[in-house]
Parts: structure tokens; sequence; C-alpha cells
């Protein structure tokens, strides 16, 4: 089985054990005074229960086989001309939050609203102001580059992953 299948496995046993929940909620109890919606109705409840656990059982075990190859599968993708290779699940932390993270620092370095030009001092004299940076704006614009590009390359990248790898078991 392909990670792509296991994760449309999942969503589809989640649907299933949805469908079964309402089933056993609507049809767990009657009042005296109805009849039963299904012969042997108590044999049927309990086989819903059982279902639902055999499903979550096998949730269970794909989520665990999902994990397993996440952490063991490597992935290599090219950043900033470079190649790096991750494991699935690094590049999955990267994707969810920690690029965006990356981003963030680096949309932190800003002139802070310095302008260059005549200013005066205190003692009223009129002195040239310049913009003292203690970044490279050069370097700053290529990783606001390539953080903002990250996302997308990762989902790319892994969608591909996720349609040729088979599931570690």
């Amino acid at each position: 089985m392909k990670l792509i299948e296991a994760l449309k496995k999942i969503k589809e046993l989640q649907k299933k054990a949805e469908d079964l929940r309402n089933l056993v909620k609507n049809h767990c109890a009657r009042s005296s005074l109805e009849t039963d919606k299904y012969p042997e109705q108590a044999k049927k409840v309990a086989g819903w229960i059982q279902s639902h656990s055999d499903i979550l059982k096998e949730i269970l075990r794909l989520r665990v086989a999902i994990q397993k190859t996440n952490l063991n599968t490597n992935v290599t993708i090219e950043l900033g001309g470079k190649g790096v290779t991750k494991t699935i699940a690094e590049w999955i932390h990267r994707r969810r939050d920690l690029a965006t993270e990356e981003l963030s620092m680096w949309n932190c370095l800003t002139d802070r609203g310095v302008v260059e030009g005549m200013g005066k001092v205190p003692t009223g004299d009129t002195v040239e102001v310049k913009i003292v940076r203690f970044y490279d704006p050069s370097e700053r614009d290529n990783k606001k580059e390539l953080y903002q590009a990250e996302p997308i390359t990762i989902d790319s990248k892994l969608e591909v992953t996720n349609a040729i790898t088979d599931l570690i078991e």
C-alpha cells in the first residue's frame, strides 16, 4: 500500500466509523410503544459497536504505519539551488509552521523607519543621518524569497512522494 492510499483509507474509515456511531445513537433504545427497526436489534447494535472498534484498530494500525514511514523515509528537496535531505516527518514540520517562522524572523530585519538625510542633534547642529544595518540586506532578501517558496515546494514534493512511497508496516 502506498502512503497516499493509507491516508485516503483513513478518511474512508473515519466516515464509516461516524456512520456507525450515528446508527448506534439512533437505534440503541426505543420506547415500549415502538417496534424494532431491525430484526434482532440488540445483536445489530452490538455488531455496529464491534465494527466501530475494529475500524478504530485499523485506523490506529494505518496511522502508526504512516508515522513509521514518515520517520524512516528520506526525501531530498531542492531549496535555494541546493538539495536538502530530511525525513518526511521533518518536512511535514517544516511545512506546518517552521518555514513560516523562519520567514517571520527574516521579516523582522528592517530599517525600522530610519530615514537617511540631514537631521538635527540635541545641540542644534545639523548632521548627516545614515542607516546603520546589523544585517546583510541581500542575504535577508534571499532568505525571505527562500522561506516564502518553501511550503509550496514541500507540498509539491510530498504529493509525489506520498504517491510512490510504500507504507512501512
